[in-house]
């Protein structure tokens, strides 16, 4: 009886997103459309169909195990490095089929940055952080890996702290200041989207109020997907939140509506906490 509660708003939410208007289709930065994904013969993600918006900040929630982050690592195809993994359906980026036959994986992973739960800055420099990126893409020029720097830190709201000490090991920095080096870092080779796995989830308080406001000031550059389990994060800092449940999407739309007057029973017992 659990699966048929859940299963028929999911599919009757999957089908609404579908049949929407697409008036503003030239400003979707990612669209998906029946996608469906599978670790060997466990099927995880079931029918996924949502258009993300340029320039704006997408949050995905739910329980764990629900799928979020599963999806977000479709996004830029990080799961094709795991044996057995396979998605049927469609990924465009910017109208691009990311999953085409000849798709350079890499270019993709260049075009989508994506900053991780926990911060893995490199056992190297702050600078040599920040410009590893355009490093391994052939740039080679001083004064250009010094301008990116220097833009990179500050877009991460980071220079100001960082820029007396670029010769200094990455690690000698905060556990805050780590993340949004690795934001810097992201960024540094000017990708086209930002996607965000809990990135304050391990951070102290203050830090990770930093990183809400980054977040805030980067879509001005970015689009930004951003899987989080905190609730209140997601009211503060997205234009649009889908909720997911056992890897399908319950219901998805404006932020203020989700949680103020979510349409599904399961979405408001969700967001009031009677479970999760």
């Amino acid at each position: 009886m659990e699966n048929e509660t859940v299963m028929e708003p999911a599919i009757r939410i999957q089908t609404a997103v579908r049949a929407e208007p697409t008036t503003e289709a030239a400003r979707q930065a990612i669209t998906l459309r029946g996608v469906n994904f599978y670790y060997g013969e466990k099927q995880v993600l079931f029918d996924i169909g949502m258009d993300m918006g340029e320039n704006r900040v997408t949050a995905l929630i739910g329980p764990s195990g629900c799928g979020k982050t599963t999806l977000l690592r479709c996004l830029n195809r990080m799961n094709d490095l795991i044996d057995a993994a396979r998605l049927v359906g469609e990924v465009k980026v910017k109208d691009r089929d990311i999953y085409a036959s000849g798709t350079d994986v890499i270019e993709v992973r260049r075009r989508i940055g994506m900053v991780f739960q926990k911060s893995n800055p490199f056992p190297k420099s702050i600078y040599d952080n920040v410009v590893y990126g355009l490093r391994i893409a052939g740039v080679r020029d001083r004064r250009t890996l010094d301008e990116a720097c220097e833009k990179s830190l500050s877009r991460a709201a980071l220079w100001d702290e960082a820029k007396d000490r670029l010769g200094e090991s990455a690690l000698s920095l905060s556990g805050g200041q780590q993340q949004r080096l690795c934001i810097a870092r992201a960024i540094a080779v000017e990708p086209e989207i930002l996607l965000m796995d809990e990135p304050s989830s391990a951070l102290d308080p203050l830090a990770a109020v930093k990183i809400e406001e980054l977040i805030y000031s980067l879509k001005e550059q970015y689009t930004i997907v951003i899987v989080t389990h905190n609730l209140q994060q997601a009211a503060r800092v997205s234009d649009r939140t889908a909720f997911f449940w056992l890897g399908r999407l319950v219901e998805y739309g404006p932020t203020p509506q989700m949680f103020t007057n979510p349409r599904e029973k399961l979405t408001e017992d969700y967001i009031t906490g009677r479970f999760g």
